[in-house]
């Protein structure tokens, strides 16, 4: 499993021979030369793209980087759920934290990661991730080799890995859908 750590590494150890330069070398370009505010990090990647046709994973690399150096501190999982479901959508916190614990109970393997607009839900690799996709709803997506039929399962490329995905608008829908995320967690097992 690849963490967002692990992963960053690997683009880091490569970038000089992808892009012609260093991580250090890209951040004091961004910072010297971009004219974008540091801490925009979406700004700092539209740059990166639209100026020098980085690559996506490049690009998160180097904005993260950036905005690290003008004192931004990454949240741990807590913090970037209680920013997701803050201000328009708070209402929804419930549902997620319903999903939360219908997906941690899983199994034991099962452990939760940080994004900036979803929660992650991890295995031996990603098998749901939950999402305030709206002020009304939650989308949670899924990951299946083999989908099951369900009426409300509708074929997603988001949130996260997912193949499928189903939009939650109250706690009470949670407990039936315990048949699909068992499904997924069982079909990304290590």
């Amino acid at each position: 499993m690849t963490s967002p750590d692990d992963m960053r590494a690997a683009v880091t150890v490569s970038m000089a021979d992808r892009t012609g330069r260093s991580l250090d070398e890209w951040a004091t370009l961004v910072h010297d030369t971009s004219g974008v505010d540091p801490l925009d990090q979406n700004a700092v990647r539209r740059w990166l793209k639209d100026v020098h046709g980085i690559p996506q994973n490049t690009r998160w690399t180097i904005a993260f980087e950036v905005a690290e150096r003008a004192g931004w501190v990454r949240p741990d999982v807590d913090g970037y759920v209680l920013a997701q479901y803050s201000g328009p959508k708070a209402g929804l916190r419930p549902i997620y934290d319903a999903l939360e614990t219908a997906l941690l109970g899983l199994g034991d393997d099962v452990h939760r990661e940080g994004r900036s607009t979803y929660v992650p839900f991890v295995r031996a690799r990603q098998f749901a991730a939950v999402a305030a996709t709206t002020s009304t709803r939650v989308d949670v997506g899924l990951r299946y080799v083999d989908p099951p039929a369900h009426p409300a399962l509708v074929p997603a490329t988001a949130p996260g890995s997912a193949t499928h995905k189903v939009g939650v608008t109250d706690v009470s829908q949670v407990g039936g859908l315990l048949p699909l995320l068992r499904a997924a967690y069982e079909q990304n097992g290590g």
